[in-house]
Parts: C-alpha cells; sequence; structure tokens
C-alpha cells in the first residue's frame, strides 16, 4: 500500500531538485521482459537545462513518465524538492504533478472545443483557482508567448508553432518549479521549432526553473547545461563539442 507523507508546499519562482535513486522500469512483452531503465542514479539541479538523448524507444519519455508520477518505476526512487513521489498514492502524486510540474508535449493536447484562453485557465481552476486569478494569470502568460491577441482563437485556427506556444503557457502558467518537455518540437519544422525552443527556455531561465527535454534531435543539445544519452536502460553523459 502506498504511503502518503505531508505534501511539502511548492515552491514558486525557483527550480526544482530531482534526485534519482537505482531506478529501473521493465515492461512485460509476452513471454519476455524488457528492461528500459537499469538502476539510474542522477540528481538535476535546480535551474539546470538537460537534454536527454536518445533513439525512440530507447526510455526517455518513460523517464519524464515517472519523473512526473503518470508512471511508476519497478523498483528504485525519485524525490522532487525532498518530496518521495514513488512513496505517494495516485492522488499524491497528481498533487504534485498539478503544483509543482509542467509537462509540454509532441502533440500538444489542447481541447478542441475550448479557446486558447480557455485551454490555458482551465487546468489552473482545476487547481482550485478563482476564475478571476486563472484568468490574470493565463492573460499574461499568453502575452509572454506572444499570443495575447489570439485568446478568443480556437486551436484548429492556429498554426503548429501557435498551439505549442499555448502549450507551453498552459504548463507555465502555475509556475512550476519543474518543466518535462517530451519532444517539443519533433512537430514542427525547423524554423518554428528553433523560435518555440528559444521561447521555452527564456521562460524557464527567467524564474530559474529546471527544465528537463527529452529529444532526437542533437541540435538542442548545444544549449542544455548537461546533455544525457538514453542507451540500453542506462543514462550516459554526453561530452561537449565545444
Amino acid at each position: 500500500m502506498s504511503v502518503s507523507p505531508p505534501l511539502v508546499s511548492p515552491p514558486t519562482a525557483a527550480g526544482a531538485t530531482v534526485e534519482i535513486s537505482n531506478l529501473s522500469k521493465q515492461y512485460q512483452e509476452g513471454d519476455q521482459l524488457r528492461t528500459v531503465l537499469d538502476q539510474v542514479n542522477l540528481t538535476f539541479n535546480p535551474g539546470e537545462f538537460i537534454v536527454l538523448l536518445g533513439n525512440s524507444g530507447s526510455g526517455k519519455s518513460t523517464l519524464l513518465n515517472l519523473i512526473s508520477g503518470i508512471d511508476q518505476p519497478s523498483s528504485g526512487s525519485i524525490r522532487i524538492n525532498g518530496q518521495p513521489i514513488t512513496e505517494l498514492d495516485e492522488r499524491s502524486r497528481t498533487l504534485i504533478r498539478r503544483d509543482q510540474i509542467g509537462f509540454v508535449f509532441q502533440f500538444f493536447n489542447l481541447i478542441p472545443t475550448l479557446t486558447v484562453l480557455e485551454n490555458v485557465t482551465l487546468p489552473q481552476e482545476l487547481a482550485g483557482k478563482s476564475f478571476q486569478q486563472a484568468q490574470q494569470s493565463a492573460i499574461e502568460i499568453l502575452r509572454q508567448v506572444e499570443l495575447a491577441d489570439r485568446q478568443d482563437t480556437y486551436p484548429d485556427k492556429l498554426s503548429g508553432g501557435q498551439q505549442q506556444r499555448v502549450a507551453i503557457a498552459r504548463a507555465l502558467a502555475h509556475n512550476p518549479s519543474l518543466i518535462l518537455a517530451d519532444e517539443p518540437t519533433g512537430n514542427l519544422d525547423e524554423e518554428t521549432g528553433q523560435r518555440v525552443l528559444e521561447l521555452l527556455l527564456n521562460l524557464s531561465q527567467q524564474s530559474g526553473r529546471t527544465l528537463i527535454m527529452a529529444t532526437h534531435n542533437p541540435n538542442i543539445a548545444q544549449q542544455a547545461d548537461r546533455v544525457l544519452r538514453v542507451q540500453e536502460g542506462h543514462l550516459l553523459p554526453v561530452q561537449s563539442q565545444t
């Protein structure tokens, strides 16, 4: 049975420390047990930008899902700002994710029947913010991603780059200390992807947030504080080419 330690107050405008200890994840595939992550030990420091490189299926997304508490490990532990999320029940993990983590996905995951503003405000209202508070922070973050003039637009009227900027606004509107990005430029052309990446980096660095990004694009790695390659269940440091 999962343990539910008291939740710590989420830090604001500061990065998260992520501590990973002896983390392993296996999946059953037919009669075979496939190891995706094998005894991983890592610490991600406050304000760091970390890039996870690796081929499709290497375990990059699995690691992000484990850090966020969406998935549970086969063994090992993860702490975010000292909170042992792998020991929490599902509800407590959801609260940690809601309060401390922003997640940016490759395919935007916007709700098509809601306007841009409603897509950004809805998660905040579900988290307990008043409509006025949610709208105020949503309008401010939409201004920062240069989409304040499109707040009444529906997602299908936006370009891919604009939709991803809305997704970034949604992920950052509640001021998380940790941002997880899973191939955030993978569905965009190179020029648009570069602009979206720069925006995400700038917004993260302004408040010293910790950013962990999974990608197969080695060019993104040039801007990271640290680069790790996910390979055969292990995370291997990649030496700078500069």
